[in-house]
């Protein structure tokens, strides 16, 4: 009969108190990991909290800094809706960034198939002729641009902001492309065999395969346009009916600049829809960035 050693009981213990040990370390190793994220993660949600909490707060209570409201004053959200035309402002700035999220998505789309999947002459050059024009500043276009749209008789009105947005941007195109080429060129060679058209095959294969490369950019879209100020500002602040919610926002700056409670409260009924959007959408989102580029 054969029997395993399993070591002087000097030895055993000194084994058991390293695997021990091994453990406090690795439990310490993980309570610094998650110490440093959980703090990082409150830094960055402080600012959102101040911003809400101060939105329920009395003027008073507003002006001596306190941390938490003592009574909630959910009045103040009232009476931003009867101060200034806000829901007006609101709809404003939802038609237009849903304007230029669908014009993204469908201009975007069409020549990121074409420089991925189609073989033609010169299609790398215009995909690097594409890809510089995203190293130039708008600042250097503005000028000409608001010309063309004023020769246009566009100024004011909204069609500035939603009109550019159905002629494809440089950063859609990439993204879309570097998602496009992940899809296997056989796949797409089989469905031309079969007689599928390029049309059917970008609408029933490229497309539903690349939904969360396509809801990215709609998201960075509507994310881009929502927040936009410049914009809005330099089209259609000689109209107040077509006022968006960054102009608003600044001209209830100027009417309640004093009061902080209800500056606050209109900061974070700015920020509420964003942050719901992100909040349900994060994950198509990272999928849609973090894939991309990924050969399959």
């Amino acid at each position: 009969m054969s029997s395993t050693y399993l070591g002087s009981p000097e030895q055993l213990r000194a084994s058991q108190i390293a695997k021990r040990n091994r453990k406090i370390k690795d439990f310490l190793g993980q309570v610094a990991a998650h110490s440093g994220a959980i703090t990082l993660g409150l830094m960055f949600i402080f600012p959102l909290y101040l911003v809400f909490v101060i939105s329920v707060m009395s003027f008073d209570q507003a002006s001596n800094r306190e941390l938490w409201p003592n009574p909630f004053l959910w009045d103040n959200y009232s009476q931003v809706f009867t101060a200034v035309p806000f829901l007006k402002w609101t709809w404003n700035t939802f038609f237009i960034s849903m304007m230029t999220t669908i014009g993204t998505v469908i201009s975007s789309v069409p020549p990121a198939y074409a420089l991925s999947h189609l073989h033609w002459k010169g299609r790398q050059a215009t995909f690097i002729l594409i890809l510089s024009t995203m190293m130039l500043p708008g600042q250097v276009t503005m000028i000409p641009v608001y010309i063309i749209f004023s020769r246009l008789h566009w100024i004011p009105s909204m069609l500035p902001l939603i009109v550019p947005s159905f002629f494809a941007g440089a950063f859609s195109i990439f993204l879309l492309r570097q998602f496009f080429v992940s899809i296997p060129e056989e796949l797409t060679d089989a469905a031309r065999i079969d007689g599928c058209s390029e049309f059917q095959l970008l609408l029933k294969i490229i497309v539903p395969l690349a939904k969360p490369a396509i809801s990215a950019i709609g998201l960075f879209a509507f994310l881009g346009s929502w927040n936009d100020f410049f914009g809005p500002l330099l089209y259609l602040v000689e109209n107040q009916d077509l006022w968006t919610l960054g102009i608003g926002l600044n001209a209830f700056r100027g009417l309640h600049h004093v009061d902080t409670s209800l500056m606050m409260t209109a900061s974070a009924l700015f920020m509420l829809p964003v942050i719901i959007i992100f909040f349900f959408a994060q994950r198509v989102f990272i999928e849609g960035v973090t894939l991309t580029g990924v050969k399959g």
